[in-house]
């Protein structure tokens, strides 16, 4: 019991897409990696409405990256050139990421909400989310990384690539890769 309330508070980042696997690894870290001492004692006797003090609350800093949006497309017709688009096209791409990610964001705060004790916040980059991801956790000092997996074999991460196997290799924090339990059709 004392070591649990000498715990320092946890700065953890969730990498948070469209995937029901990144849903789900940020639900497996809210229930099992995120839990204060408060937070289980409030579990323990649900009469308690005490307030975690701020060196007891973890951070949870939910990170969605968007794909850089190319300006031009290929036509498939003769000619080969490069056809750019317009403005009005440009800018309505833009906002259909930005009303996504806001709707990808707002549902994982929800999440964050559910659980007492615990602070979140939301950040959006662009670029290629291995490299932004690996970044951010750097330049933001967590003490851990969060990502969900999809499972893909090695045959497939070789050709598809891997988020969670990119960070695993040149993350510069501890990182947890939360796959889904196998379905056993039994």
């Amino acid at each position: 019991m004392a070591e649990m309330m000498m715990r320092r508070k946890m700065k953890v980042m969730v990498a948070v897409d469209e995937s029901d696997y990144s849903f789900y690894a940020l639900k497996w870290a809210l229930d099992h990696v995120l839990v204060t001492p408060a937070a289980a004692a409030a579990t323990e006797t649900a009469t308690s409405q005490e307030e975690a003090s701020p060196e007891e609350v973890d951070m949870v800093i939910l990170v969605h990256v968007q794909q850089p949006f190319q300006h031009y497309g290929f036509p498939a017709g003769p000619g080969g050139s490069a056809v750019y688009t317009t403005t009005a096209v440009v800018e309505s791409v833009r906002k259909a990421q930005e009303e996504n990610s806001a709707a990808l964001l707002s549902r994982a705060l929800q999440m964050c909400k559910e659980k007492p004790n615990i602070k979140a916040e939301t950040l959006i980059l662009e670029g290629d989310p291995k490299d932004r991801i690996c970044q951010a956790a750097e330049q933001m000092h967590v003490d851990l990384l969060v990502v969900g997996s999809r499972g893909l074999g090695t045959f497939k991460r070789a050709f598809l690539g891997s988020v969670s196997d990119y960070c695993a290799h040149h993350v510069k924090c501890p990182i947890l890769i939360v796959r889904p339990a196998k379905e056993t059709g039994k």
